[in-house]
């Protein structure tokens, strides 16, 4: 069975003062909540059996996907007392999601990348060497720099031009072994460093994304699905 993990616990400082009263992933845009598209997204691609961790509020989001069951996937909840940062928060997460590589995914973007596709990757893994498989975009206008660099499907560092990482990636268990779990811990040294030992594949996504990091933005992707939504109405 195929198991990913949607990351809910951030504060959402930028995104004040919409987030003093709603976590960052239950804001919506075109109607739905984006980690409700998360869950549907999941769901179509195969994936029966989601965990998702919170902090800041995360009683609501319980309160709005409940057990999954009407969502027809089971979702099990890790909860933070204090936000553990990324990599923290999935190494907290591990014993709820088995020994096999798994996927994550930012609950706040937005993203239309299809996770059946992605997630056939997850039998191969171990295979092929990769301790994580990062879905890359083109980058955006408020992060022109960029992350990694994409080279022959090898993720690395050192390298140019460079891609920004979407949030969305495939996890070998292996990569966060070292951590103790309760304890914070960045993702990105854990990823920088896997990469130069040559164990970070990756793949550049063209289609529909956006990090969904302050309210002009939301605004924006609001509006855009809301026209698509008409458009799509008067056929």
């Amino acid at each position: 069975m195929m198991e990913a993990m949607i990351l809910a616990a951030g504060r959402g400082e930028r995104m004040r003062p919409l987030t003093d009263t709603l976590p960052k992933p239950l804001l919506s845009v075109g109607g739905k909540p984006l980690i409700v598209r998360h869950v549907e997204n999941l769901v179509r691609g195969g994936f029966r059996h989601i965990v998702i961790n919170h902090a800041h509020l995360g009683a609501m989001i319980e309160e709005r996907l409940g057990d999954g069951n009407a969502f027809g996937i089971a979702i099990d909840y890790s909860r933070e007392d204090v936000a553990l940062e990324t990599a923290g928060g999935i190494a907290f997460a591990r014993h709820l999601l088995g020994d096999a590589p798994f996927l994550v995914v930012n609950g706040d973007i937005y993203c239309e990348l299809d996770f059946g596709v992605l997630g056939r990757r997850l039998p191969s893994m171990k295979a092929t060497g990769s301790l994580a498989h990062l879905v890359l975009v083109t980058n955006p206008a408020h992060h022109s720099a960029g992350d990694f660099a994409l080279d022959g499907g090898r993720v690395r560092n050192d390298a140019a031009p460079r891609l920004t990482f979407s949030g969305i990636a495939l996890y070998c268990p292996e990569l966060f072994m070292g951590l103790t779990p309760g304890e914070k811990a960045k993702l990105a040294p854990l990823l920088r460093s896997a990469a130069d030992a040559g164990a970070v594949s990756g793949e550049h996504f063209r289609g529909r994304w956006e990090d969904v990091g302050t309210p002009q933005r939301l605004v924006e992707l609001d509006r855009e699905l809301a026209h698509r939504a008409a458009e799509h109405a008067r056929g």
